[in-house]
């Protein structure tokens, strides 16, 4: 009796005090946690705790010849019998906003029909944009983000991405990716936001700023989710899914600090490390997971695991004995939902355990009131269904000039012999290369598709950068041949004797849409049938303009000495084509910058932020394009580098400003970029750090001050026993080529 006036009490509430439950506090939800909780079977607890993907209630699969289609009878088995409490991904290509409504609408309608009428929670990769949204803004990727180096966009792409997205049905969206990008091989560094803590930290908390808002409950925002945690980005052989070693000072100092500050910026799920780290499968890492995690970061959210990770442990991973040990392993480390995927072994499996007494109720009821916390905190309970009047939200023309403006930014001048660019729009040019023509470079992975590589599903209204090119001085002045593909040539010669009838040659060259592990490689190195054209094309006399569209710093040393100049695109968007021309002839002036260190050799992958020992002796740090530089078509000087003191006590705050000034011709953007030296340290310190950047705007002949407050976060490091300290001492700013001294007592 009691269990039943506790059931119509709760469901009451539910239905009846929508208006007054949308005005909610932490207190609210956690009593409607712990309300709903206290009236949960087991099975339907465990049932919250399972995430199946999309394909398992599909009868049809997505292609671009087939529509997709659900399975009524799987989609109430899945959620009547199983009780699960999320569903993921697309398949198997993007979908009409419409079709998107349809499919959540019917989950939802299911999950009104049972007993407690918890709804489910939709989760999709919307990496850069709604990528699996028919006609949604699709973004420069995170690398490209990362080499604006602005906040404001970081913001503004957050909060678009969350609209469409959330138009689209959606309210949880798995990103944005706070892995440290410091393996330049890795296939997914073009999802990370750079090498540096401090550059993808500021970037990935502002992106989440602009996603989430204040209330992630409003109808044009979601929740975030922070991945992957933690290490996965640094395997030892570069190579997708496999060890990282990371040691624990490192794992402190490096791979943790980003994530802290999604958490700190109010993310409300994260997910795990696919990969190892020190021997130790992330899904089975009670340390990182829970004492680390939860006791010292505090996070209060909820953590998923991985596609099919949590079956690996035993599968793949050997750490397990059996899938019922792996399931008990993850659970009891610290993941509170399995992305199973593809059936509900997970569910079974947990059961059993908990019946068994192998995994306490208390750690199932832990799980499951931060999923519901979660669900109560997107307003899911109050309304689950989507919004058709979102709809009119995806693709507008404001959101398409937002993405314009981020592509733009996104471009990096690395080299301008002779100030070559920016081009005459009356030269005779000749366009060729793999990306010179294709949308899908400039997009890469989780675009449309998961690889993204399906060039025929693109937008054609889209301008590739032979298009763009075309738009903007006439297809009379252009000619195009492809010359080569990605690996292999296919007309050079031919393309050899267009070229010499051309004032200027535009060679795009760079990587093929990928994404995760279908994009390993094994060396750095452009493929050689690109380097071979390249010179070819060098031996024609005439100048050549090299693009570079790429999600990694493909090494280009033995072309980039000879070419006029160089611009770096990784992976700029749908706009990217317009953005890429729109800098050739100088109707954007660039003002990207490197977020990675661009080597010259496949080894050379020293990072910026090195050690003393790493530039000692014959040891150096000498890449191609050093992290922090692009090229402007102006000039910026700095002059009156000020620290309010040169001695400070370790709570006090230093206040740096310098002046800058355009010297140059054209108005122009310029990131200044602080950079501190720990001179002496208990352990070694890198021979500098980022700590503050700033991304102004000046005309011609102006000047502005920028002042940055450091405090003694921005002194701090990972000291003898692991934890964080300040230590007394002489440190260097450094803001361009000014440095200034200081002490702290």
């Amino acid at each position: 009796m009691k269990l039943t006036i506790l059931l119509l009490s709760f469901i009451m509430i539910t239905l009846n005090n929508s208006k007054l439950l949308s005005q909610k506090s932490d207190a609210d939800i956690e009593k409607r946690v712990r309300e709903l909780l206290s009236i949960m079977t087991l099975e339907e607890k465990v049932g919250q705790m399972t995430q199946i993907t999309i394909q398992t209630i599909s009868k049809k699969q997505g292609t671009k010849n087939q529509h997709h289609e659900l399975d009524d009878s799987k989609l109430e088995e899945a959620i009547l019998k199983y009780h699960v409490g999320s569903i993921l991904n697309v398949y198997d290509v993007a979908h009409e906003a419409e079709y998107w409504h349809e499919v959540i609408t019917k989950i939802q309608n299911i999950a009104m029909q049972t007993r407690l009428k918890i709804p489910v929670i939709y989760g999709i990769d919307a990496i850069h944009g709604a990528t699996y949204t028919k006609g949604a803004t699709l973004f420069p990727q995170a690398l490209a983000v990362a080499s604006t180096w602005n906040k404001d966009i970081a913001v503004r792409i957050g909060e678009i991405t969350s609209i469409e997205t959330r138009a689209s049905g959606i309210p949880w969206n798995f990103y944005p990716v706070m892995d440290i990008g410091r393996q330049p091989l890795w296939p997914r560094l073009w999802e990370t936001f750079g090498e540096d803590v401090f550059l993808a930290s500021e970037l990935g908390k502002n992106y989440i700023k602009g996603a989430q808002g204040d209330d992630i409950s409003k109808p044009d925002k979601l929740a975030t989710c922070l991945k992957h945690y933690v290490g996965y980005s640094f395997p030892i052989n570069g190579l997708d899914r496999t060890p990282a070693w990371i040691s624990e000072r490192m794992m402190r100092e490096y791979f943790l600090p980003t994530f802290e500050a999604g958490i700190l910026a109010g993310s409300p799920t994260i997910m795990v490390n696919s990969a190892e780290v020190d021997g130790i499968p992330g899904h089975a890492n009670y340390h990182l997971l829970t004492q680390v995690l939860r006791n010292e970061l505090k996070f209060k959210g909820f953590v998923v695991s991985d596609w099919e990770d949590i079956k690996r442990l035993h599968t793949r991973d050997r750490v397990a004995s059996s899938p019922k040990e792996a399931v008990r392993m993850a659970v009891m480390a610290g993941v509170d939902m399995s992305m199973v995927p593809y059936d509900y072994s997970f569910y079974e499996l947990l059961l059993e355990l908990v019946r068994e007494g192998k995994v306490p109720m208390k750690r199932i009821d832990e799980a499951v009131s931060r999923i519901l916390r979660v669900k109560f905190q997107l307003g899911l309970f109050e309304n689950p269904f989507p919004d058709k009047e979102l709809i009119k939200s995806i693709g507008t023309e404001q959101h398409t000039t937002a993405n314009l403006k981020a592509a733009q930014e996104s471009i990096i001048l690395a080299k301008n012999d002779d100030d070559f660019l920016p081009l005459q729009k009356d030269k005779k040019v000749f366009i060729t290369g793999p990306t010179a023509n294709m949308l899908s470079p400039l997009n890469g992975g989780w675009t449309i598709t998961w690889q993204g590589n399906e060039e025929s599903l693109y937008p054609q209204e889209k301008n590739t950068i032979l298009e763009a090119i075309k738009s903007k001085v006439g297809e009379s002045n252009v000619k195009f041949m492809e010359g080569c593909s990605f690996d292999t040539d296919i007309n050079s010669n031919d393309a050899y004797m267009e070229a010499i009838n051309s004032d200027v040659i535009i060679l795009c060259l760079g990587e093929p849409a990928y994404c995760e592990t279908p994009g390993n490689i094994y060396d750095l190195t452009l493929p050689k049938a690109q380097i071979d054209y390249a010179k070819k094309l060098l031996h024609s006399g005439k100048p050549v303009i090299l693009v570079m569209v790429e999600g990694r710093p493909r090494v280009i040393t033995e072309i980039a000495k000879d070419v006029k100049s160089i611009l770096v695109a990784f992976l700029p968007g749908m706009e990217g084509g317009n953005a890429i021309a729109d800098v050739i002839y100088g109707d954007v002036n660039p003002s990207g910058k490197f977020p990675v260190t661009y080597p010259k050799s496949p080894n050379g992958i020293t990072l910026y932020d090195y050690k003393p020992l790493e530039n000692f002796d014959s040891n150096k740090y000498d890449p191609l394009f050093p992290f922090g530089f692009g090229l402007s078509y102006t000039k910026f000087e700095y002059s009156n580098l000020q620290l309010s003191s040169d001695k400070i006590k370790v709570n006090e705050n230093l206040i740096v400003s310098v002046d800058v000034e355009n010297v140059g011709k054209l108005k122009g953007k310029e990131v200044v970029q602080l950079y501190l030296t720990d001179l002496y340290g208990s352990v070694s310190r890198p021979n500098k750090q980022l700590k503050g950047f700033e991304k102004i705007e000046l005309n011609p002949g102006e000047r502005k001050t920028v002042s940055f407050t450091l405090d003694k976060s921005h002194l701090s490091f990972i000291g003898l026993d692991n934890k964080r300290i300040v230590e007394p001492g002489e440190f260097i700013i450094t803001i361009g080529d000014l440095k200034k001294n200081f002490s702290v007592e």
